[in-house]
């Protein structure tokens, strides 16, 4: 029989990150502000928790960062603009980020990796399970990754990670899962887990990507968790332990996607998801899609 877990309803978003690889964009700017058509690209994000029955979102920031509060709070000025004006569509559009979710926030005052920013949420999230969310992966509404991780999770236990097959050549860009096949087509068990291995030393091609649904015992790893890879303490590392040892934390379960995933932290990525975003909407996409097919022909 189906075991049944607590529900979850808080996510974690880390955005402390520089952003390094769209500089000189990112100097002022946080990466997680760059537009995707017309919203920033956490929006997408906080939609995505929302959209999962997560409406309690914890945001791990840092420095230069105070404009992602901004954009999800009230902007008083700017409604009142738009009410004189009678442009009620905009309108609701500047208060959609405002009311999304409750919004919490706290500084990773010394950023030392993805599992340290991780560890920041402990006093927030306590003793539930919860959800993180990576803002370089935006995954399509239509394709609801995250809310398929919750529902593992309540069903199983333990941790759930989502799983992407990759291109061999492509598997040291990313975490690697050791996996073994359970009653569900699209539910992994992990039994290993490694930070971007060299091609020869993976254990498979299935690449970890930006959501985990996470039991707190990853805390108290996280608080003895070396750190690894890059000088930084990693998030995989912390996952390997409750991977080898069920006792502390339940299993380790992966959800294979495979699903439209836009990847906005990478340059060409980050252009490519633009268009693909930008195509496929009702308001923009027919005529952009006509620009787009002549300008192709031009160049080809």
């Amino acid at each position: 029989m189906t075991q049944s877990h607590p529900r979850i309803s808080k996510a974690v978003i880390p955005a402390a990150g520089l952003g390094t690889r769209f500089l000189p964009a990112t100097k002022a700017t946080p990466k997680e502000m760059l537009p995707v058509v017309d919203k920033p690209a956490i929006q997408y994000v906080v939609e995505e928790a929302v959209s999962a029955g997560l409406d309690d979102v914890l945001m791990i920031t840092g420095r230069n960062k105070r404009p992602l509060e901004d954009h999800f709070d009230r902007n008083y000025e700017l409604e009142s603009a738009l009410q004189k004006k009678g442009d009620a569509a905009r309108l609701a559009k500047v208060q959609e980020s405002s009311d999304l979710a409750t919004m919490h926030y706290v500084r990773q005052g010394d950023p030392r990796g993805l599992g340290h920013a991780v560890l920041c949420a402990a006093p927030h999230v306590g003793h539930e399970p919860f959800a993180v969310l990576l803002g370089d992966d935006l995954i399509d509404p239509r394709d609801p990754l995250l809310a398929r991780m919750v529902e593992v999770q309540e069903q199983r236990g333990g941790s759930v990670i989502a799983l992407m097959e990759v291109a061999p050549e492509q598997i040291h860009l990313y975490g690697c899962a050791a996996v073994e096949a359970t009653e569900d087509g699209d539910v992994v068990k992990v039994t290993g887990l490694v930070e971007k291995p060299d091609v020869a030393d993976a254990p498979s091609n299935f690449a970890v990507i930006g959501r985990y649904v996470l039991d707190p015992h990853i805390f108290d790893i996280l608080r003895t968790t070396e750190p690894g890879r890059g000088g930084e303490i990693q998030l995989t590392d912390a996952l390997q332990q409750l991977a080898q040892d069920e006792k502390v934390g339940g299993p380790v379960h992966g959800v294979v996607f495979k699903g439209r995933r836009y990847d906005t932290g990478d340059r060409g990525d980050y252009l490519r998801a633009i268009v693909r975003l930008a195509c496929e909407r009702e308001d923009l996409g027919p005529e952009f899609r006509t620009w787009l097919r002549s300008y192709v022909a031009e160049e080809m």
